[in-house]
């Protein structure tokens, strides 16, 4: 195995371990699904306590689901790392019994700064957010 592939592999399971007790994670319910290189999937399922006074969902609720699986996405290529921008569009709302699906692609990694493309959809694949972030290392 290539000394970079090692340290992926490494990488990977060490992330898949600190995502078993993430207090943020298990404070909001979330769980990350996969992980490998350049991608993680994190899904969510939404609850009452979750809306805003408009009955909608809080954004921030969503805001912290796609910033969950950027940290994965980002950290599987280039770990330690840390988000320096993080620009998120609201496409559609979320409804409080939504189950969210958010996915990370690293559309770029170097040694300076990685970029990645965030999607949040519910149940029925609705698109719900669209996001991308930069990162750099630690």
């Amino acid at each position: 195995m290539p000394a970079e592939d090692k340290k992926h592999s490494e990488t990977i399971v060490k992330l898949k371990a600190s995502a078993i007790d993430e207090p943020v994670a298990k404070f909001l319910g979330m769980k990350l699904v996969e992980l490998k290189p350049g991608y993680a999937k994190v899904t969510m399922k939404l609850k009452s306590k979750h809306q805003n006074f408009n009955g909608y969902v809080f954004g921030g609720i969503i805001v912290a689901l796609a910033d969950q699986v950027f940290a994965y996405g980002s950290n599987s290529v280039a770990h330690p790392s840390v988000a320096t921008q993080f620009h998120i569009n609201f496409i559609n709302a979320a409804g409080p019994s939504d189950e969210l699906t958010a996915e990370c692609i690293v559309l770029h990694s170097s040694k300076r700064a990685g970029i990645s493309e965030i999607t949040v959809t519910n149940q029925t694949g609705k698109l719900i957010t669209k996001a991308t972030g930069v990162t750099v290392r630690v």
